[in-house]
């Protein structure tokens, strides 16, 4: 079986500034200690009990007590079920695995359904792996460099020190590549790997702190290592176990995790992956790290769906599985039954039910104004209290909506602020739902119905029917 090989990923988009649904949540607003929710924090407003179970939940998983646990949020559309999932992936930290997946992805991969909903689940647990590595770390005194005539290998020598001792190391091409690449300089403090050559720049000699040499704002200044050039550490990293069964399946190994062309990974591949994980658990080397699962819209996946993941749940090595659903009592996609929430009766009574309600006027206005904010929108208190006032009565995301549109109006003005004649103005030119069934319902007869027949001889409400002749 191939090596373990972890991908890291840069997470940061620069020179972007991408306002999304929900990217105004930080996290779930609970105090720390007593996991109380506060009334308006971290993006998140109301909700309180939702938000409560919510960090329960989250606390029980980041002090891995539990998995293989089924968690549904309930509740009427725009309570924020989304969002309360968004706070609990923020809040988790960056070492513990959290998935989001839409029901509708299910069907629309080039895969089987039950291997979609694998490999969603195999991305939600994380394998914790420690390993022990020779590293040299030290002090950069000199850096020579032999470049040939003829362009052939370089050679070249390092001389490296910390406060005990100092050593003078002999460099090939690759090595002088990689402190090229790194942007190595004479007064650098270095850490190079000696299994795998990789070198990390950790800083800047104190010692150098006093030169005119040009430093940028961000250099960071480290002391000079003591002791032993060569110390052994202890690296500790998380991958999932997708990511091991990708590299393991695939003869391009993780250059599969780039392209996404992941495609169906055989089952013997992952009983393998799974044995070899056993044992590095029960010789201390690794820890598994029980992730979470997120699938919105969960009515919309059918028999088989619930029927794979009502086993799954029961495996050793599962996640704990959040869903969102905004449907009373409906029909099970796939069969003629009805059921409530849209799930079948035996997995329903493994879920754990989370509900949601509709917001107050004084919470609708404070997420508007937050939303606002997010979009960096000055708007006046009278546009907030109208805004306020029509999310009270078509919805808080047709509300949402609105805000973008007002600004631009009143930026068209030359207004520094959105006003109440903006808000009014995207109103008539945007239909809320309530506003545009009444306008199908108005001009049914000159719509296209479902056999593809319109009437073309109506009247249209300004005067007698057109003549056809």
């Amino acid at each position: 079986m191939a090596a373990i090989t972890t991908v890291s990923e840069s997470k940061e988009l620069k020179n972007l500034n991408l306002i999304a649904a929900h990217s105004h949540i930080r996290g779930l607003g609970v105090e720390p200690d007593t996991l109380t929710p506060k009334a308006t924090s971290q993006g998140l407003v109301g909700q309180q009990r939702a938000r409560k179970a919510a960090a329960v939940i989250m606390q029980m998983v980041k002090e891995g007590k539990i998995a293989g646990r089924a968690i549904l949020i309930a509740g009427p559309p725009s309570t924020g079920k989304t969002a309360i999932a968004m706070g609990m992936s923020k809040s988790l930290g960056e070492d513990v695995p959290f998935t989001m997946l839409a029901s509708s992805e299910i069907f629309s991969l080039e895969m089987s359904k039950t291997e979609a909903l694998e490999q969603a689940f195999r991305k939600s647990i994380g394998v914790r792996i420690k390993e022990e590595s020779e590293v040299i770390e030290g002090e950069v005194v000199e850096i020579q460099i032999d470049r040939s005539v003829t362009g052939g290998n370089k050679q070249g020598k390092l001389t490296i020190k910390t406060t005990d001792m100092e050593t003078i190391y002999d460099m090939g091409t690759k090595m002088i590549d990689s402190m090229t690449k790194e942007k190595v300089l004479a007064g650098d403090i270095i850490s190079i790997d000696k299994a795998s050559g990789r070198i990390t720049k950790l800083g800047r000699s104190y010692t150098r702190s006093r030169d005119y040499d040009a430093v940028g704002a961000d250099t960071k200044f480290v002391n000079c290592p003591e002791g032993e050039l060569q110390v052994r550490r202890e690296i500790v990293h998380t991958v999932s176990l997708h990511e091991i069964d990708v590299i393991n399946s695939r003869t391009q190994g993780f250059l599969a995790l780039f392209s996404g062309d992941t495609g169906e990974i055989r089952s013997e591949v992952r009983q393998q992956i799974d044995t070899k994980v056993e044992e590095w658990r029960e010789e201390g080397k690794a820890e598994i790290v029980p992730g979470v699962l997120f699938i919105d819209e969960v009515h919309m996946l059918d028999i088989e769906c619930f029927s794979f993941i009502n086993r799954a749940l029961e495996d050793n090595l599962a996640p704990i599985v959040i869903m969102a659903s905004n449907r009373g009592h409906t029909r099970i996609r796939g069969t003629q039954y009805r059921s409530p929430h849209g799930l079948p009766l035996d997995f329903l009574d493994r879920v754990v039910i989370v509900s949601t309600h509709p917001y107050s006027p004084a919470e609708i206005r404070e997420i508007v104004s937050i939303r606002a904010q997010e979009e960096e929108i000055d708007m006046s208190p009278d546009a907030l209290a109208l805004l306020t006032k029509i999310g009270q009565e078509t919805g808080l995301r047709y509300a949402s909506n609105l805000i973008t549109t007002s600004h631009l109006l009143s930026a068209k003005r030359r207004a520094k602020e959105v006003g109440v004649q903006d808000v009014e103005r995207s109103f008539s030119l945007f239909f809320d739902p309530a506003r545009s069934v009444k306008f199908v319902a108005e001009y049914e007869k000159r719509l296209i119905g479902e056999e593809g027949g319109v009437t073309l001889g109506v009247t249209n409400g300004h005067g007698d029917a057109m003549e056809i002749s």
